[in-house]
């Protein structure tokens, strides 16, 4: 039997963030160990997200959109805004801080804000890793249209193509947007599969996934999607991870006490600053 999980869901302030990953049936999903699906939302003029700047360590971040835009600053320097189809993947490594928050030109108007941000834990071999940021445009993305079916590989490999963006291990990310009678088989050359259902309704082999869950198929199972009404989708995984995570707030770690090094780290102010957005911060949860 395929697993279903219920995401949790935190409304922070009128934006609903559904986090589907870790959960009790479900620590990761090959290197992912965050999953978040973010709206959709509407914003009316003047609002936005405001995510203040904030550390992180041990992990990558993958941001990806299917409306909207957010702007993202980092201690390297970074400033970039993702718009809908781009991928942002930030490496933290041995640390990092950023900034997301709604660019001045889209808080002018109505906008709209749709997509998922995942985090990947990285293998114990690049936990320290110099910290990176990548941004690449919807069109540097490998694509394919299939009968109805739109695949767009995120990060890794999957369908024969094999996505610019630098992994660190076997990884499995797709956006899926499918007409209504579409049908696809998920990518089956990966160990570890999960299949998050933003929006519409579906089957996998038959049986229905409610809209914003997340399903786990058998392991060996190829798993076929067919879209009941037009489907927004993600499909994630990859290689399993090579032995325990830590997570507290912001970071991942296999050592509880780098973990605790870097809450003093960020204490101490040890990260760094943001160019351009250095006038304010999240405080280290009690």
């Amino acid at each position: 039997m395929a697993t279903l999980i219920a995401p949790r869901i935190h409304d922070l302030g009128g934006f609903q963030v559904r986090r589907a990953v870790p959960s009790l049936q479900a620590r990761s999903v090959g290197p992912f160990v965050f999953v978040d699906h973010m709206g959709p939302a509407i914003f009316e003029p003047g609002r936005g997200i405001d995510v203040r700047p904030h550390p992180h360590i041990g992990l990558a971040t993958v941001t990806f959109l299917w409306s909207g835009q957010i702007g993202h600053r980092d201690t390297l320097g970074s400033n970039q805004v993702i718009r809908p189809g781009d991928v942002n993947w930030m490496t933290a490594g041995r640390g990092i801080a950023h900034s997301e928050r709604t660019p001045p030109g889209e808080r002018a108007h109505e906008h709209p804000l749709h997509g998922m941000q995942t985090w990947v834990a990285l293998p114990r071999s690049h936990e320290e890793t110099d910290p990176a940021f990548y941004h690449f445009s919807a069109e540097q993305l490998p694509r394919q249209q299939r009968d109805g079916a739109l695949l767009r590989v995120i990060a890794g490999r999957a369908y024969g193509e094999e996505s610019p963006v630098k992994v660190f291990a076997d990884t499995l990310n797709v956006a899926l947007d499918l007409d209504a009678g579409a049908e696809i088989d998920l990518d089956a050359g990966h160990a570890e599969r999960a299949l998050y259902l933003l929006e519409g309704e579906a089957q996998l082999d038959g049986v229905d996934i409610p809209a914003r869950h997340l399903v786990i198929p058998e392991p060996q199972v190829r798993g076929r999607l067919r879209a009941k009404t037009p489907v927004k989708a993600m499909l994630m995984g990859g290689e399993p991870l090579d032995g325990h995570r830590h997570l507290w707030w912001n970071f991942v770690s296999s050592s509880k006490e780098r973990i605790e090094q870097a809450k003093d780290d960020w204490r101490q102010g040890r990260f760094g600053t943001i160019p351009g957005d250095d006038q304010e911060f999240i405080p280290l949860p009690p």
